[in-house]
């Protein structure tokens, strides 16, 4: 396939954009697949170089965030392990069942979310995961990141931005770490998925590298935001990637009808 100026223009700017938004409050996926798809590259290569790209910009915001000891290990892999299993549930499921349905139920899911978390002014400013025992916090933890593994493997849209709002609602951890083990968690599956892909030959390598620098670059400043100033960039950016992910829906519902 050959790659046009104009790919690199459409591609490059989103992907960096979808990093950043990625980094913070996860759902960059909505930004930067419609971008490859744009620019012109055919379904399956899009989602491969998609892949390709969020693989290292997601690898680099988990490595800031451990360094920084944002990252709750335990259950964070664990979650890693679970969310793998059920996304490849998932993809079986697919293959079986109609994932339609769902988009008519994040319709209605996404904006009550958007306005619970609005009316929580509270919610995931303190770290309360201590508090629980730490046997339900695992067992939680890995039955919840199946449930969303299967989700992402059967549908996908805002896979880590539901996963954020588990860890906080559920496991009572401040947006910050919930956010940082989402990372470990999206960087696995990423990783599982980009291997399909490469050895499918659905990544064209000579756009993925660049976007791969630019999904790095927006993951790095959007980490190094969440650092500076935790939870209080991760709420609006969090609001904003809701509303992004209703609109990607309602727009799906509405060209499928």
């Amino acid at each position: 396939m050959e790659l046009t100026l104009q790919a690199f223009l459409i591609v490059l700017p989103a992907v960096f954009l979808a990093g950043l938004v990625d980094s913070i409050a996860g759902g960059g996926g909505v930004l930067s697949l419609p971008a490859y798809m744009a620019a012109g590259l055919p379904p399956h290569f899009a989602l491969g170089n998609n892949k390709f790209s969020s693989c290292f910009g997601t690898l680099f915001a988990t490595l800031r965030y451990q360094r920084h000891g944002m990252i709750d290990v335990r259950v964070a892999l664990l979650s890693a392990l679970f969310a793998l299993a059920g996304s490849h549930l998932g993809t079986r499921a697919v293959l079986l069942l109609h994932p339609g349905f769902l988009r008519w139920l994040l319709v209605v899911m996404v904006p009550l979310v958007a306005v619970f978390i609005l009316a929580n002014r509270g919610l995931g400013r303190e770290n309360h995961s201590h508090l629980q025992a730490p046997r339900k916090k695992f067992t939680l933890a890995a039955l919840a990141a199946l449930l969303i593994g299967f989700y992402d493997g059967f549908f996908g849209p805002g896979t880590g931005t539901f996963l954020i709002l588990f860890y906080t609602l559920v496991l009572k951890y401040d947006f910050v770490t919930a956010n940082a083990n989402t990372k470990v968690v999206n960087l696995a599956s990423n990783i599982a998925a980009l291997v399909t892909f490469v050895a499918h030959g659905r990544v064209l390598f000579a756009l993925g590298f660049p976007a791969a620098l630019a999904g790095i670059a927006g993951n790095l400043l959007g980490a190094k935001l969440v650092i500076r100033r935790g939870g209080s960039v991760i709420r609006p950016v969090f609001i904003f990637t809701l509303l992004l992910l209703f609109g990607k829906v309602l727009y799906d519902l509405l060209a499928a009808s």
